[in-house]
């Protein structure tokens, strides 16, 4: 298939859209291969400006371009760069041009196209994927003029209509979650493992519903490119305690609540672990959220009498059950982002032509 096009804006992307966790996890990007991406993007004919988004839910690649240019290179380089079948990334990713790719955007940053309908986690995201992009000259005229619009479109969707009405938060969804298996969140002991957008979310949520005994680990910032905070600043921030990372799979049972968010790219609490620390509290349920894709935590720990482990799938599935009250909300915010997003594009046109 020959996907050459003159078109000015493009995407090639994969999201809970079109694949499932499992196909994410092997699309996904590891923290510690972004820099040699984008230096390859760079190295892509005819690809001008780039921006690479790469959370626990999507991966996309934006682009513009001033002459022809053909989406199947993308689409090669990143099977390539991921070690793919090009049938493989095909089945589980989409392309979109022109102004499809201003509306995609607008959807993304008023989180309308995320898991968890309504969400706020995903603006900072694609702020700091943004803010990426430019330090590394990466993004010009086009896209800064697309993501400029992209996060004023998110406000006017906040402010203008109801999407983000309920618990819509990750955070606030463990909480609900957290109370249902302990009865208060107050009481519960929680130990955050990473500190990016979603990790910090899940604290506040915590914290304002009057839980104090809040832990931090991780190695370095490193491990959440997305966040310039380290693990113990964040600790510091909500007045929590920072733990050494080499201490925390020792340390499991000595909390209720453990969320993994990180990028990375392994497991990092197995069955052993989960079994030796419900052999000190077997009486105690131990709630496991697994934010990070790829997943942190083994799927078999489940299988351990009261543990509850939740992936992003099963917690997404949970914080929408209450979208049937907001469904005429989100339709109305779709048609209005539609009709910015063309109103954008014919500017865009008008003002290249102009040139």
């Amino acid at each position: 298939m020959n996907n050459t096009t003159n078109h000015s804006l493009f995407l090639l992307g994969s999201s809970h859209q079109v694949a499932d966790l499992a196909a994410r996890e092997r699309i996904s990007l590891p923290a510690d291969s972004i820099d040699e991406f984008y230096n390859g993007l760079g190295q892509i004919d005819g690809l001008d400006e780039y921006l690479l988004l790469n959370t626990c839910n999507r991966t996309e690649i934006y682009g513009a371009s001033r002459e022809k240019f053909s989406i199947d290179s993308l689409l090669s380089y990143l099977s390539k760069f991921r070690k793919l079948e090009p049938e493989f990334l095909s089945k589980h990713s989409y392309q979109i041009n022109n102004h499809e790719v201003i509306n995609h955007l607008f959807k993304v940053t008023s989180g309308i196209d995320s898991q968890m309908i309504g969400e706020t986690e995903i603006l900072g995201q694609v702020k700091k994927a943004y803010d990426e992009a430019c330090k590394r000259n990466a993004s010009g005229k086009m896209l800064n003029r697309l993501f400029q619009k992209g996060f004023q479109a998110a406000k006017w969707a906040r402010t203008n209509t109801g999407i983000s009405k309920g618990q819509v938060n990750l955070g606030n969804v463990l909480c609900d979650l957290a109370r249902r298996i302990f009865g208060k969140v107050s009481n519960c002991r929680l130990l955050v493992v990473g500190a990016g957008e979603v990790a910090e979310s899940t604290i506040e949520a915590f914290k304002s519903r009057g839980s104090q005994a809040i832990t931090v680990t991780g190695r370095t910032f490193d491990w959440c490119p997305l966040s310039r905070r380290k693990p113990d600043e964040l600790a510091e921030k909500f007045g929590g305690f920072a733990l050494s990372f080499n201490q925390f799979k020792s340390s499991l049972h000595l909390f209720d609540v453990v969320l993994t968010s990180t990028a990375s790219g392994r497991s990092m609490i197995d069955l052993t672990d989960v079994k030796h620390a419900m052999s000190k509290r077997p009486t105690q349920p131990l709630f496991l959220i697994d934010a990070s894709v790829p997943r942190n935590i083994e799927e078999q720990v489940s299988q351990i009498d009261n543990v509850f482990l939740y992936n992003m799938d099963d917690v997404s599935a949970i914080a929408n059950e209450n979208l049937k009250s907001r469904i005429s909300e989100v339709d109305r915010c779709r048609g209005a982002l539609a009709r910015r997003a063309r109103k954008l594009w014919e500017q865009m046109i008008q003002a290249r032509e102009a040139t």
